[in-house]
């Protein structure tokens, strides 16, 4: 079973290579922002709980976010495998990744990480909160997440470089040509 954990910075471009993997591999989506989104919207205990962590551009806590992995993970069996978009995002989530993926005699297959530089995100950010009305794409909680990220999300290329399971991937070009490059990884893999 191929298990892909894709992360970057916010505005990386993980959740459009993500659609990329999801067609060229036939592999099933776990999102956490989308179904953290799709909370928030239905207005559950949980969404309103992410919500006040996400509009301060904090990371909602690990047990939470852990807890919820876990019911949508059965979801998906009988698929060619899993992209992780957006978890983990901190070495404790890490761990709980490959704990879960352990219990079922699975691990993650490679880590994709898009390395795109600081002013690039920020531009596409707020293009992206300009064209989608994203409220969480504005320039101060864009820099607040960009921190959360650099501080809590970053030590995680160190344990996956540690596992030999890290594949820093440039995030700047055309969407073919970093997909491309994401292709090349996955495709070594077999």
């Amino acid at each position: 079973m191929l298990n892909v954990v894709i992360f970057g910075a916010p505005g990386s471009g993980k959740g459009t290579q993500s659609e990329n993997l999801i067609k060229k591999y036939n592999l099933a989506h776990i999102s956490t922002g989308d179904v953290l989104r799709s909370e928030m919207k239905n207005g559950t205990k949980l969404g309103k709980l992410a919500e006040d962590y996400i509009s301060k551009g904090q990371l909602v806590p690990d047990d939470v976010i852990i807890g919820m992995l876990a019911d949508v993970l059965e979801t998906k069996k009988g698929s060619n495998g899993v992209i992780f978009d957006g978890f983990p995002r901190t070495l404790a989530q890490g761990e709980a990744l490959d704990q879960m993926l352990s219990e079922k005699g699975q691990s993650v297959s490679t880590v994709i990480s898009l390395e795109v530089d600081e002013p690039e995100l920020i531009d596409r950010l707020l293009k992206r909160g300009q064209q989608s009305g994203r409220s969480d794409d504005n320039l101060e909680t864009i820099k607040s997440r960009l921190d959360v990220y650099n501080n809590q999300t970053s030590p995680l290329k160190e344990y996956y470089k540690t596992s030999g399971k890290l594949a820093s991937i440039k995030g700047v070009g055309t969407v073919d040509e970093i997909f491309g490059r994401i292709s090349e990884v996955i495709d070594n893999l077999k």
